[in-house]
């Protein structure tokens, strides 16, 4: 049972969860009343030399490399706090836009660490939620007593720093990850504040899979808020289940603003051309919603005329859409299912030609309980013990973790001919984290410092991030 609610944001090398790493952690807990408890959590991690971080994500943070080695600890070290004073029993993780973000780079620190990649979600009563697709639905259903900002050219923007500014949020530095949550918290007291019924209703209902199936499988129309849908449309329409995924935990819905005869005429190959150049734009009305990934979801009755209007839509032809889906669910079934395999090879294609090593490998299979311990063993082992430390693990993906950890986190206790062989993966690791090449890493270094509109604050982040990345290739 939910006791508090940890509010977190990140700030990181780039946006690959696999190739780049974490540099601030932040987060303040609250109750579930939305009252701070506590002192917040604020701490750089060290970036290790295997990574070349993003020139634009070390920009638009401020925070370099050499600051993270100056101030930071090691990901080992942070874990040790985020295992103990973080993640405690009965907390809810929530962020603005974590599930599709945080959450996948925090995995991955605890997979890379010989931590359990997903307890930390899950167990002892803990739990995930995200403010993102809350403030959308707000936005699109119940927007009174908010403030809603907009672009230049009057697209509905949902930004954090925009929202925090229309609302006079605390939020003194965007891209400063413990700012973020400030505003976060803002934004959900405002939230809670303004639509009470809305906000008391999606943190009981998203962030438990078992209540979001049962809306899904209910057999009915229901309304789904998601990035995936127009902004034109407030990101929301209304959605029925065409079938249950094939594979995960989880539903293919279809958007009830299209009429599913339209699809009728088309192969699946011809779908599956329309479905992976996928436009957000435009619709493709098939869609995938996993249970266990905070979706928000509600009831159809909560349009009203005044929600209608503002999404842009007309109940009659939902009405007649549904019809025509429920005569054609079980041939138009056929055709996604064979369309969503093609998606899917394409997909795997796709990731195997961005191959991190064993580094990106985190969703290839869970571990055994065997390997479980093993790890604990090893996540646990103090330097002085590690150097002696075996391990021989079944999924060989955590024999191959055992020297990068050990370099990252333990360097002085490497054996010389453990430094050559790090020395090797190290070098690897920067070329597959870097697909382009390095050159084309320092030509792009270079093009954002040849901007004579540049701040000199900007000039010399770059500069130092050059100092450093030359470092790390020169061989």
């Amino acid at each position: 049972m939910t006791k508090s609610i940890f509010f977190y944001d990140l700030e990181t090398s780039g946006i690959s969860s696999k190739a780049d790493r974490i540099m601030q952690f932040a987060g303040f807990r609250t109750d579930l009343d939305l009252n701070p408890v506590g002192e917040p959590v604020n701490q750089l991690i060290k970036l290790t030399p295997d990574v070349l971080p993003d020139p634009e994500a070390v920009l638009l943070t401020g925070i370099t490399p050499q600051k993270t080695l100056e101030l930071g600890m090691t990901e080992h070290d942070f874990l040790k706090i985020f295992h103990g004073d973080v993640a405690t029993a009965d907390t809810m993780f929530c962020g603005f836009n974590n599930v599709r973000f945080d959450d996948e780079f925090v995995r991955y620190l605890n997979y890379r660490n010989y931590c359990d990649p997903y307890a930390w979600q899950w167990s002892m009563g803990r739990s995930r939620w995200d403010m993102f697709d809350v403030a959308r639905m707000c936005r699109a259903l119940r927007p009174d007593g908010i403030k809603w900002p907009d672009d230049s050219s009057g697209k509905p923007i949902n930004r954090l720093e925009d929202l925090a500014r229309a609302n006079q949020l605390n939020h003194d530095s965007a891209h400063d990850a413990l700012s973020d949550v400030l505003a976060v918290i803002g934004l959900a007291q405002l939230i809670y504040a303004k639509q009470p019924k809305l906000f008391s209703y999606l943190i009981d209902l998203m962030p438990d899979k078992t209540k979001v199936a049962k809306l899904v499988n209910a057999g009915q129309p229901f309304v789904h808020t998601s990035g995936k849908y127009p902004s034109e449309y407030h990101k929301t329409t209304v959605v029925a289940e065409l079938a249950p995924h094939p594979k995960r935990q989880g539903s293919l819905v279809f958007d009830l603003r299209v009429d599913p005869s339209t699809l009728m005429d088309k192969s699946p190959e011809q779908l599956y051309e329309i479905w992976q150049t996928y436009d957000r734009d435009k619709i493709f009305p098939v869609k995938t919603l996993l249970f266990n990934r905070c979706p928000a979801v509600a009831p159809i009755s909560v349009i009203d005329e005044s929600a209608s209007k503002r999404i842009k839509l007309k109940m009659s032809d939902i009405e007649k859409n549904y019809k025509k889906l429920e005569a054609v669910k079980t041939e138009l079934s056929d055709k996604i299912f064979k369309a969503l395999s093609l998606l899917d090879a394409h997909q795997e294609k796709r990731y195997k030609t961005l191959d991190y090593g064993v580094d990106g490998q985190l969703y290839d299979g869970f571990f055994s309980t065997s390997d479980k311990v093993l790890m604990q063993k090893v996540s646990s082992a103090s330097a002085d013990y590690l150097k002696t430390l075996t391990p021989s693990f079944q999924d060989n993906r955590l024999n191959g973790l055992l020297l990068p950890y050990k370099a990252r986190n333990f360097p002085e206790i490497l054996t010389n001919e453990e430094k050559k062989s790090w020395e090797g993966i190290r070098l690897e690791h920067l070329s597959l984290t870097k697909a382009a090449g390095t050159k084309v890493y320092f030509e792009r270094i270079d093009e954002l410092m040849s901007d004579k509109k540049l701040p000199k604050n900007s000039q010399k982040i770059l500069n130092e991030l050059k100092s450093y990345s030359s470092g790390l290739v020169a061989v």
